[in-house]
Formats: structure tokens, C-alpha cells, sequence
């Protein structure tokens, strides 16, 4: 059996920043693989791209640039937010107002977004909202361990884990996820 769409696979890697030689971000390993549906675009397409028609055991090692991984640092998206914003019951918690802090947030849609302060003044702080990797190529190298088929229950929700990886109890088996 070979990586290929509607498979289940799992592999480990290193994943490091700007060549091989760069700094390691993440270690994955086999008590603890990724594990996911291919084809289904809940991973990088270029990662999908070079790891198509491998089979179990075998090693990969490959870059993907900037553009195609997270992108370049957006400007537009580190912003100055009031700090009234974070005020809870008329407070500030300076604790999660921590240079370096991840914090989860939501844009006036409603979007899900996580900002990672930079800054913070007596009025304003400083967020950036790219992703974490946005300006860096990525270097992978790793093996393939593991390739299954996917459940029907896999396939109709485009991932793993059936209802309870859409927050459970969805109660839409017609084809989606709540």
C-alpha cells in the first residue's frame, strides 16, 4: 500500500527552519506520529505533494519555500489592539500579556485567530497575527509508518476521529461535520 488519497497515514519527522541545518521546530516520533487523512487538505499541499506514493518504512527528505509553506510575514498583519481588550472585570492579567505569549482571539467576523504579543504599552498592544512559520522555508525529513484505509465514517467527515473530532454529538451524517 502506498500514500495515496482516501488513506490514513502516519509518519514521523524533524521539521526544521531554513535548510537542514537550521533550527529544529518540531520532533515527531513513533510513540507520537502525525497522523492524518490524506488528500483531504488538512495539511500543507506541498508536504502531500512529497510524500505521495511512498509506503511504509520509507524516508523522506524535502524542502518547501516560503511562498508554499506559511508564506511571508504579512505586515498588515501585526496590529496595535487597545489594551481595553483584555481587560476582564476591569483588570489587566499581566501575565498573559507576556512578550511571547500566544493568545487566541477572534476578528469582528468571528474569525479564530491567535496573536503573539510583541509589545505592550500603557494604551495599545503590539500582536502579530501571522503564522508562527510565516517567513521560513521548511525542511523535512522523516519515514512513512504507517498506511491504512479510511473508514466510510473517516471519508464522510473528511477526517479522522467521526463526530467527535467535529466537537461530538453533531448529529449530521449526511455528509459534513457541524
Amino acid at each position: 500500500m502506498v500514500v495515496a488519497n482516501e488513506k490514513v497515514v502516519s509518519v514521523i519527522y524533524e521539521l526544521r527552519l531554513n535548510g537542514p541545518q537550521g533550527e529544529i521546530v518540531e520532533a515527531l516520533s513513533d510513540d507520537s506520529p502525525l497522523t492524518f487523512l490524506y488528500g483531504n487538505g488538512g495539511i500543507l499541499p506541498k508536504f502531500e505533494e512529497n510524500i505521495g506514493g511512498l509506503g511504509v518504512g520509507d524516508d523522506f527528505r524535502f524542502d518547501i519555500p516560503t511562498k508554499e509553506a506559511y508564506g511571508e510575514i504579512n505586515q498588515d498583519a501585526i496590529v496595535s489592539v487597545p489594551i481595553s481588550v483584555f481587560e476582564i472585570n476591569g483588570a489587566i492579567d499581566e501575565k498573559m500579556l507576556a512578550i511571547g505569549n500566544k493568545i487566541p482571539m477572534q476578528d469582528a467576523s468571528g474569525n479564530k485567530l491567535t496573536g503573539i504579543v510583541q509589545e505592550v504599552s500603557s494604551d495599545v498592544v503590539k500582536m502579530d497575527f501571522n503564522h508562527p512559520l510565516a517567513g521560513n522555508s521548511l525542511h523535512f525529513s522523516g519515514k512513512v509508518t504507517d498506511i491504512r484505509d479510511a473508514t466510510e465514517e473517516e471519508l464522510m467527515h473528511g477526517h479522522l476521529g467521526g463526530c467527535s473530532g467535529c466537537g461530538g454529538g453533531c448529529g449530521d451524517h449526511n455528509g459534513g461535520c457541524c
